[in-house]
C-alpha cells in the first residue's frame, strides 16, 4: 500500500496508460481523481476504483483550470498530480499548419502548465515542508521517446514532447525548494488505443525489433513506473526523464 492515504489527480486517466495507472494508484490505496474529456469511460472506471471522474477539454485552458479546482475539491486535496493526457498527430513538416502545432501543444503542454499551478497552489496551502529535503507534494508527466528521439512526420508531437521535458525540469528546480518533485515519463511503443486503427502487424514486428527485449510496451508497463515515481520511493529524484521504452533510447 505504497500510496496508502494519498489523493492524486490523474489527466488523460480514462483509457491506455492512464487507465492503467488509475488501477495501480487504487490498488496501492490512492484515492484518485480523473480528469478526461471521455466521459463515460471516466466516470466508468472512476466507479471500479471508488474515486472521481470531471469531464474536461483539456485544450481549454479556463475549463481545465476549473475541472483541476472541482477534481481537487472531490478528492479533499492533492498530493500527486499526474499529467498524462496527451494527443498524437502526423504531419509532414512543410505541410504541417501552425493550427495544427498549436493544437497539439495546447493539449500536450499547456494544460500541463494549466494543471500544475492550481494543484501547486493547492499543495502549498495546505502544508509545508518541516525540514529541507521533505517531500510533501508530486508531479508526474507523461512525455515520449520521440521528446527525446523524435521522428519524421511528428515534428509537432515530438516537440511538444521535448517541451514537457523542458517544462518537468524548470517545475523540479522551481518547487524543490517547496517540497513538491517533478519527474517525467517517457514512454516508447505502448500497445494502447492510441494509433490502434492503423497499426499493423508488421508495424508491432518492425517496432519490437528495436528493442533488445524484442516486444513493445504495454500501458502497465508504464503504470509501474509512474507508481514508483508517484510512491516515497522516488523521494530523491526530481528533474528526471525515465525512458520506459524497452531500451529503444538509452539516454
Amino acid at each position: 500500500m505504497r500510496l496508502a492515504g494519498k489523493r492524486v489527480l490523474v489527466t488523460g486517466g480514462a483509457r491506455g496508460i492512464g487507465a492503467a495507472m488509475v488501477r495501480a494508484f487504487a490498488a496501492e490505496g490512492a484515492v484518485v481523481a480523473i480528469m478526461d474529456r471521455l466521459a463515460d469511460e471516466a466516470g466508468k472506471l472512476a466507479a471500479e476504483v471508488g474515486g472521481h471522474a470531471v469531464e474536461v477539454d483539456l485544450a481549454d485552458v479556463a475549463a481545465t483550470r476549473t475541472a483541476t479546482t472541482t477534481a481537487i475539491d472531490a478528492l479533499g486535496g492533492v498530493d500527486v498530480l499526474v499529467n498524462n493526457a496527451g494527443i498524437l498527430r502526423f504531419a509532414s513538416l512543410l505541410d504541417l499548419q501552425p493550427h495544427e502545432w498549436d493544437e497539439v501543444f495546447a493539449v500536450n503542454v499547456r494544460a500541463m502548465l494549466v494543471t500544475t499551478q492550481v494543484a501547486v497552489t493547492a499543495m502549498v496551502a495546505e502544508r509545508a515542508p518541516a525540514r529541507p529535503g521533505d517531500v510533501v507534494g508530486k508531479i508526474v508527466n507523461t512525455a515520449s521517446m520521440g521528446g527525446k528521439a523524435g521522428g519524421a512526420g511528428q515534428a509537432h508531437y515530438a516537440a511538444s514532447k521535448a517541451a514537457v521535458i523542458g517544462l518537468t525540469r524548470a517545475t523540479a528546480d522551481e518547487l524543490g525548494p517547496l517540497g513538491i518533485t517533478a519527474t517525467c515519463l517517457c514512454p516508447g511503443y505502448v500497445l494502447t488505443e492510441m494509433g490502434a486503427a492503423t497499426r499493423t502487424a508488421e508495424d508491432v514486428a518492425r517496432w519490437s525489433a528495436r528493442s533488445p527485449l524484442g516486444r513493445l510496451g504495454e500501458p502497465e508497463d508504464v503504470a509501474r513506473v509512474a507508481l514508483f515515481l508517484a510512491s516515497s520511493d522516488s523521494d530523491y529524484l526530481t528533474g528526471d526523464a525515465l525512458n520506459v521504452a524497452g531500451g529503444m533510447v538509452t539516454h
